[in-house]
């Protein structure tokens, strides 16, 4: 079973201004560690504030204009209406606000300008995989300098109070589709629909639900001694680090190693794991006699013996689609077996005889790989690297492709295409303090 992940909507909610109280109600939950870090975010919190303030002069524009023009007022005397404290915050990072002599349009016109100036700080607080650009647009209102934009903008967001986000305003075509920001699935689908566009990797946006995890907590507590063995043939290197990230990081401190046993066939990523987990990693390259014939499963079947024989490790987490490993959980009856599997790769049979002998098992494919994003990057950028001495004379695209292709990483044309125009477009000959020459790529 999965559930919906909430972190994008979260983040959005944030930024259009959602009141705390709702924040905490809908996301708290599922994204407490997120709103802690957004609101102590200057970037997120400034266009926050801003956006804060748009809405607010949108629902109060005309008396707002009145209380200026008849009695001499502004915003920061209105304090019914607006936060005086984030306005006074807002001016103590460099950006100014309360103006002199001024009207509704002009404060409109300011906000606006001022959150087309700053949105593009807050990129950094979404995936690589979103699409930027249209998160970009909910917040940027196009030719606002033209005359009766901000009127056409006023009585279609007036008129359509409901079908805004909890009543803040965003720049969008309002329709009935309930709370766009339910969870990160539906959001996104809606608003890649938006521009023609279909949001497809469904795995991003989805998490294992808490009785998997629970399940996974009590076998790795009720161990003496506790491994992951890794058949890297047979398992996605994304997807077992997908599983990592979103599991307990108290519990997965109990795990004494993860075994990787590799073939060189497989992704290079493999050897970058360590990196980016605290739970020790042995690194287990597997020769071949024969180019045919790989020797993975033996020797992992060898290692994951020796580990409970030798070295006291009476439970493992297995993660491979293979029915071959069944041969070893069934002839260790005496070591605790939990084996994570993917769908596509397992069949049938050996997920009736895992249920038939009570053996724990669940898919990685449950488990979110939205959040893998930055083991992705660095393998990709790594391989990257590599290419400099040869890149002279390649196609930039099909360099991106043949990225991908090298690393193993199941992906989509268009997350291909934002790859390139983020890391491979951007790349930059410099030259260091000793006068070297060498490509600088973007972080």
């Amino acid at each position: 079973m999965t559930v919906d992940k909430r972190d994008v909507v979260a983040t959005v909610a944030y930024m259009i201004g959602v009141r705390k109280e709702t924040l905490n109600k809908y996301y708290e939950e599922s994204c407490s560690e997120l709103l802690e870090t957004l609101y102590n975010d200057q970037n997120a919190t400034t266009i926050r504030y801003l956006c804060k303030l748009r809405t607010t002069l949108f629902q109060k524009f005309k008396k707002t204009d009145y209380e200026m023009k008849y009695n001499l007022s502004n915003l920061d005397r209105l304090e019914e209406w607006y936060d005086t404290d984030n306005i006074k915050k807002l001016e103590s990072w460099g950006i100014p606000i309360i103006q002199v002599n001024y009207s509704s349009e002009k404060y409109m016109e300011d906000f606006t300008r001022l959150i087309n100036e700053n949105i593009d700080k807050c990129e950094y607080l979404f995936h690589d995989w979103v699409k930027f650009e249209y998160i970009r647009e909910l917040f940027c209102i196009p030719k606002h300098t033209k005359k009766n934009v901000f009127k056409s903008e006023f009585e279609k967001y007036m008129k359509n109070l409901n079908n805004y986000p909890f009543q803040m305003y965003i720049y969008w075509e309002p329709r009935e589709r309930g709370n766009i920001l339910f969870n990160d699935d539906k959001f996104l689908s809606i608003i890649y629909t938006q521009h023609k566009d279909y949001f497809w990797d469904k795995s991003k946006v989805k998490d294992a639900d808490e009785d998997t995890k629970a399940d996974i907590y009590e076998f790795i507590r009720e161990g003496y001694k506790v491994a992951i063995a890794v058949d890297c043939e047979n398992s996605d290197v994304f997807k077992l680090y997908g599983v990592l990230k979103n599991l307990n990081p108290d519990e997965l401190a109990r795990i004494e190693k993860i075994m990787l046993y590799d073939d060189y066939h497989t992704s290079t990523a493999w050897e970058w794991l360590s990196k980016f987990t605290k739970i020790p990693v042995e690194y287990i390259e597997v020769n071949r006699v024969t180019e045919l014939k790989s020797l993975v499963d033996i020797k992992m079947t060898a290692g994951v013996c020796t580990a409970f024989y030798k070295d006291g490790i009476d439970s493992f987490i297995i993660c491979s689609s293979d029915s071959d490993f069944w041969g070893l959980i069934s002839s260790l009856p005496e070591a605790n077996f939990l084996v994570m599997y993917e769908y596509s790769k397992c069949g049938n049979p050996i997920k009736e005889a895992l249920e038939e002998h009570d053996i724990l098992n669940c898919a990685m494919d449950d488990f979110c790989t939205g959040n893998a994003t930055d083991l992705k990057k660095a393998v990709l950028i790594d391989k990257l690297k590599s290419y400099a001495p040869q890149i002279v004379g390649m196609n930039g695209r099909e360099l991106a492709r043949k990225l991908y292709g090298d690393t193993r990483i199941t992906t989509t044309e268009a997350e291909i295409d934002n790859f390139y125009n983020k890391y491979i477009k951007t790349m930059r000959l410099k030259i260091n303090e000793d006068g070297v020459f060498y490509v600088e790529v973007a972080d």
